[in-house]
C-alpha cells in the first residue's frame, strides 16, 4: 500500500504520514492527501465488536501508517483517557425518531477535542529525535482555539499560537482562550473575522523569510487547524463508532447504510465522514448544514464555490466562515486526483473570488453530498423545540443540523445528527431561544439562568471560568499577526 502523501496541488513530491503532521500544510499552499485512502476497508464486524480506543487505533493505524502499533497506543491512551466525562467518549444518544452523536464530552466541550487531544500526541512521536521546535498556529472562529491550546500546553519543544476574530465568538468561548494557562501559549484577537485570520495564517505558512529567520532558531511552523492531516484523522474514528453503537442498540443490521447530518463550516467535520464511506462504512448521505453563511449550500446546489457576498455575525459563529478550506481535499478525490484541476480552481478562488467545478466531479460530489440552510431564526425555534418536545438541550450549531435533518424526506435509513459542542458554551443564546430575556447579562448570569430555567448543569470546566483571570488580552490587525507570530516564538522557545 502505498503509505505517502503528497498536495492536492502536485503529485510530485511525496512525504511520510509523520512529514505531513509535522509541516501541517505542503509548500505549495495545497493540503496533504494520500492517494491510499479506500485501498484498505475496515472490517466492520472487528468494528461493531470493540470500543472507541481500539477502532481509534483501527482507523489511525490506516491513515497514518508509518507510526508503530505501540506508538499509537500509547497516543489512543493518552488522548482519549480521564480528561473526558464520558467512558463511551462519544456516546450516541435518542433524538426523537433520530440520534444525537455528542462530540462534546472532552476537556473543551467541542468536538474539536476528538482530533486536538490527539494532535500533540501524535506531533510528538512524530518529531522525536528531531531536534526542532514547533511553533502550531491556528486560526479559529470559537472551538479549535480553545481544543488546541489545551491540547498542546505544556507539550515539550512545541509552542501554539491562537488567532480569533474579535467580538465574533461566544462569550464562554473567549473566555475559554483568554485564560489559558501556559508558558508556551499565546493568543490574539484580530480585527475582522474568521476568514481574515484563516487566510493570514495560510500566508504566515508561506512566508519563506519568516521561516527562514525562525529556521535560524531551530523553529518550525505547523498547524492544528483541520487542514492539518493529523488533525483530521482521528474524527473518522466517531464515524465508525456511532456507527458500531447502533448496531449494538440493534437498530441497525451490520452492512445497512446510515445517514450523518453535519453543521460545518471549515468541511473538516463532514470531510472525515467521506474519508470513513471511502474506508469502508456504510453510508447513504453526509448532510451538510450550513448557517446563514451558506457558501456550501450554493456550491452543492450549484456547482459554483463563491465567496463573494455577504458575512452574517450569526448565533452559531463556529460556522461563520466563508472559505472551506477543506473542500479542497474532497476536489482533489472526486475529481480522481486530478492536481491541475484543483490548482486552477483554488487560483480561481484566490484571483477571482469564486470558481466552478466540472459537472463530472459534481456528479460524484453530489452521489454522497447533500445539504440544506438554517437562518437565526429557524436556529432559535430549533433550540425550543427540541427542548420542549424532546427534553434535549442543544446548542446552536446542532440546532442547524437538526433544522436542515429535520426538513429532508425520510430515505429509510437511521439518521445521525452531529452535536459539536455543549448548549453552554452557547448559554446567551441558548437561553434567548428559550424565551428568556438576556440584556445586559453576562456569560455567567446566562449560564446560571440556563441552568435554573432546564434543570441541567453546566459543565465543570466552562462554569469553573468565572474564577480564572484573563491572561492573554492583545488585538492586533491582520497584517500584525505574522509579526506577532515571531514574537511569540521568541517569547516561548527563549
Amino acid at each position: 500500500m502505498n503509505t505517502f502523501y503528497h498536495s492536492t496541488r502536485s503529485a510530485a513530491d511525496s512525504v511520510t504520514s509523520k512529514q505531513a503532521i509535522l509541516a501541517g500544510i505542503a509548500p505549495d499552499g495545497g493540503l496533504y492527501v494520500s492517494d491510499a485512502l479506500g485501498e484498505t476497508r475496515l472490517a466492520l464486524e472487528d468494528v461493531c465488536a470493540q470500543d472507541f480506543h481500539a477502532t481509534a487505533r483501527l482507523v489511525l493505524g490506516t491513515l497514518l501508517p508509518d507510526y508503530t502499533a505501540d506508538e499509537l497506543a500509547s497516543c489512543v491512551d493518552a488522548a482519549y483517557g480521564a480528561q473526558w466525562d464520558s467512558e463511551a467518549v462519544c456516546p450516541l444518544t435518542p433524538l426523537g425518531t433520530d440520534w444525537l452523536l455528542e462530540l462534546y464530552h472532552g476537556p473543551t466541550c467541542a468536538f474539536k477535542d476528538v482530533a486536538l487531544q490527539m494532535l500533540p500526541q501524535l506531533m510528538s512521536v512524530a518529531r522525536a529525535g528531531d531536534g526542532r521546535k514547533i511553533m502550531v498556529v491556528t486560526a479559529t472562529s470559537g472551538d479549535t482555539g480553545k481544543a488546541a491550546l489545551d491540547g498542546f500546553a505544556g507539550v515539550e519543544g512545541t509552542g501554539v499560537t491562537v488567532f480569533y476574530p474579535y467580538g465574533k465568538v461566544s462569550d464562554i468561548q473567549r473566555l475559554q482562550m483568554v485564560t489559558q494557562l501556559g508558558g508556551n501559549v499565546a493568543v490574539c484577537a484580530v480585527r475582522g473575522t474568521f476568514d481574515d485570520c484563516q487566510g493570514e495564517v495560510k500566508r504566515i505558512f508561506a512566508d519563506r523569510e519568516l521561516a527562514s529567520r525562525l529556521a535560524e532558531r531551530g523553529v518550525v511552523l505547523s498547524s492544528a487547524n483541520s487542514i492539518n492531516v493529523g488533525r483530521l484523522a482521528p474524527q473518522v474514528t466517531y464515524y465508525f463508532d456511532s456507527y458500531a453503537q447502533l448496531v449494538r442498540r440493534g437498530v441497525v443490521r451490520m452492512g445497512e447504510e446510515v445517514t450523518f447530518c453535519v453543521p460545518t463550516g471549515n468541511f473538516g467535520d463532514v470531510l472525515a465522514g467521506y474519508y470513513a464511506k471511502r474506508m469502508g462504512l456504510p453510508v447513504r448521505r453526509l448532510v451538510v448544514a450550513s448557517n446563514a453563511n451558506d457558501v456550501l449550500t450554493d456550491f452543492l446546489t450549484t456547482g459554483t464555490y463563491d465567496r463573494r457576498r455577504d458575512f452574517h455575525k450569526t448565533i452559531s459563529p463556529s460556522m461563520d466562515i466563508l472559505v472551506s478550506s477543506n473542500l479542497e481535499r474532497l476536489l482533489y478525490f472526486a475529481s480522481k486526483g486530478d492536481c491541475e484541476l484543483v490548482t486552477s480552481l483554488m487560483a480561481d478562488l484566490a484571483e477571482k473570488g469564486f470558481y466552478t467545478v466540472p459537472e463530472r466531479v459534481m456528479d460524484e460530489i453530489r452521489s454522497t453530498f447533500a445539504c440544506g440552510r438554517a437562518d437565526d431564526a429557524d436556529t432559535r425555534e430549533t433550540i425550543f423545540d427540541t427542548w420542549r418536545e424532546l427534553d434535549v438541550l442543544i446548542d446552536p450549531h446542532t440546532a442547524v443540523a437538526k433544522h436542515v435533518l429535520d426538513a429532508l424526506p425520510a430515505d429509510g435509513t437511521e439518521r445521525v445528527c452531529l452535536s459539536t459542542a455543549s448548549p453552554y458554551k452557547f448559554c446567551a443564546d441558548v437561553l434567548a431561544a428559550l424565551g428568556e430575556v438576556t440584556d445586559g447579562m453576562n456569560g455567567f448570569a446566562c449560564m446560571d439562568a440556563l441552568e435554573a430555567k432546564t434543570r441541567t448543569a453546566a459543565p465543570a470546566q466552562l462554569s469553573g471560568l468565572r474564577a480564572d483571570a484573563v491572561l492573554h488580552d492583545d488585538v492586533c490587525d491582520r497584517e500584525r499577526m505574522g509579526g506577532f507570530v515571531e514574537s511569540a516564538c521568541a517569547r516561548v522557545f527563549l
